[in-house]
């Protein structure tokens, strides 16, 4: 019998079995792409620690709350204590300096505002990084955002569309109307510029609606194709901006001052187990409610009830896009990570700024509520943004993903630490990718963070056993295990080191340099080692750099 000739019975049994394992390896693809989830990051802007119900305040956050209590949340989550360098640590998964928004970016009224001659200090996000949509549009992920950039404003190549999303709505600059955003703080779609006509506009919900139409598009291009969406926020930053339904919700409920509101909140985060009651409430630096006449407290009662308002309104869309992922049949498998990108902003004035008469209106820019309210939402930690103590980079952070989470912790609290380089690195744990050695020409930063899936799988093993950092304006910060190490440039002296034991201490209150000299020095040689190894720059070089300039 010829060997070579086949009979037809086997060729057909031949064909019938490559389509087979052709099929069978079509569906092993097809299963990995289903298997990655869609993945969302949703970061509000100038939030305090404690505004959200969740993490002790009254605000009405109904499904901030629903998506902790089915998901988990964090206590000991960490920002960069400033707008700029969270958003580009947390898009590349490095420190803002190697990011190259080692203080802030470029503001649109100054092209070289912030460029201080260094790549680590060039106002703008640096080419040596990738970000999150990069690395996942590499691998099939529809890369999509809306809201608040702020990571480059002059320069175009360094735009969303330019670093891998595949669409953008929303500021390219950073504060902005939230009504009526007018030049240089326009919203834009794409590259183009958007001319806001609707009278009932509201960036919040204009956010919104856009993140789900987005998604939508994305799903009808290609229904198995997972998403990646960055959902930015303005809200709560301001301007004190709100629509009315919202803030009449709120106009009164906080007469009786900052000092009450503070001393409740704290009561109720230890009630949650989310403190421990043997930390002491810290030390205030702010007016006595009581100082103030009756018609200065009114004031400051509607102040807080927009800034309120605010995130009410934040926490009603974010229940709307969690019902469209529902209704697209799309929730199960999309894991939803919430945090804010700075503690609570004590900026221009203790009392608030900008004219009274602008409350309520569609008009104004720098309308605050003013440090006497941030150093209540910041409860029950020390100081605000800009700073690193625990009031300016503590977080809240909740995760969600119905299939991702295990079971036996839903609901729970996580209160190993965590860092915004981790988000990186458990996204590209959740795409089942690596992090690239090189991109478009040129040679890529390593990460500094870790996944955080293990934890979603029950895992108490910590995640961090190295020293992680912090340098903003001056302000130094070092956390290793308990310890945490933070200097106050402010205070004008190099050598106002201060220590913490955070697990007895995370307030702040019992300085231990001295009785704990050895870990001191330690902990400061490990930071000057980061410092020069990452190209951070003193601040007092950096003030004399800009001096020069102007």
């Amino acid at each position: 019998m010829n060997r070579d000739i086949i009979s037809p019975g086997r060729f057909f049994s031949i064909v019938f079995v490559s389509i087979s394992l052709i099929g069978c390896e079509s569906n092993k693809e097809r299963d990995q792409q289903l298997d990655r989830p869609n993945i969302i990051i949703i970061l509000s802007d100038d939030m305090g620690y404690s505004d959200i119900a969740p993490y002790g305040g009254e605000i009405n956050t109904p499904n901030l709350a629903f998506l902790a209590k089915n998901g988990i949340k964090f206590t000991q989550f960490y920002n960069a204590a400033r707008c700029c360098p969270t958003r580009a640590s947390l898009m590349t998964g490095v420190y803002p300096h190697e990011a190259g928004v080692g203080h802030m970016t470029n503001p649109p009224s100054d092209i070289n505002g912030h460029n201080y001659g260094v790549p680590e200090y060039q106002g703008k996000l640096s080419s040596n990084v990738v970000t999150i949509s990069e690395v996942l549009k590499q691998v099939g992920y529809a890369t999509l955002m809306t809201g608040k950039w702020h990571l480059s404003f002059f320069d175009k190549n360094q735009w969303p569309l330019q670093r891998g999303f595949d669409k953008f709505y929303g500021f390219i600059s950073g504060a902005g109307n939230y009504f009526k955003p007018e030049s240089p703080r326009f919203i834009f779609e794409g590259n183009e510029k958007i001319d806001i006509i609707d009278e009932n506009y509201y960036t919040t919900d204009a956010f919104t609606d856009k993140a789900m139409a987005f998604i939508s598009e994305a799903k009808a291009e290609n229904k198995e194709r997972p998403f990646f969406l960055y959902l930015s926020y303005n809200a709560p930053h301001w301007p004190l901006q709100a629509p009315k339904s919202e803030i009449d919700k709120y106009r009164g409920k906080y007469m009786d001052g900052w000092e009450s509101l503070r001393q409740q909140r704290y009561n109720r985060m230890i009630e949650m187990g989310l403190i421990d009651a043997s930390w002491s409430l810290s030390s205030d630096d702010i007016i006595s409610w009581e100082s103030l006449d009756e018609s200065k407290q009114e004031e400051m009662d509607l102040r807080m009830a927009i800034y309120a308002a605010m995130i009410d309104r934040m926490d009603q869309n974010i229940g709307r896009l969690v019902d469209d992922l529902k209704r697209k049949k799309l929730y199960d498998n999309t894991i939803i990570m919430f945090l804010n990108d700075n503690g609570a902003c004590a900026e221009f004035n203790m009392l608030g700024s900008g004219p009274k008469e602008q409350l309520e209106t569609k008009d104004g820019y720098a309308l605050t509520y003013g440090k006497a309210w941030a150093n209540a939402s910041n409860t029950p930690y020390r100081s605000y943004k800009h700073w690193v103590h625990e009031g300016g980079i503590g977080t809240p952070f909740i995760v969600h993903w119905p299939m991702g989470i295990s079971e036996s912790i839903k609901g729970q609290t996580i209160n190993q630490y965590g860092f915004l380089p981790d988000i990186m690195a458990t996204c590209q744990a959740l795409a089942k990718t690596q992090h690239p050695k090189e991109y478009n020409g040129n040679k890529i930063k390593s990460i500094s963070g870790k996944s955080l899936t293990p934890i979603f799988s029950g895992s108490e093993k910590e995640i961090h056993d190295e020293p992680i950092f912090w340098e903003h304006e001056g302000n130094k910060a070092v956390r290793l295990g308990d310890y945490k190490l933070v200097q106050d440039w402010e205070k004008g002296n190099p050598n106002n080191w201060e220590l913490y034991n955070l697990s007895t201490d995370r307030t702040e209150q019992n300085n231990l340099i001295l009785s704990e000299s050895e870990k001191a020095e330690e902990m400061i040689a490990m930071y000057f080692s980061w410092a020069s190894k990452i190209g951070v720059i003193p601040w007092e070089e950096i003030n004399k750099i800009s001096a020069s300039k102007n």
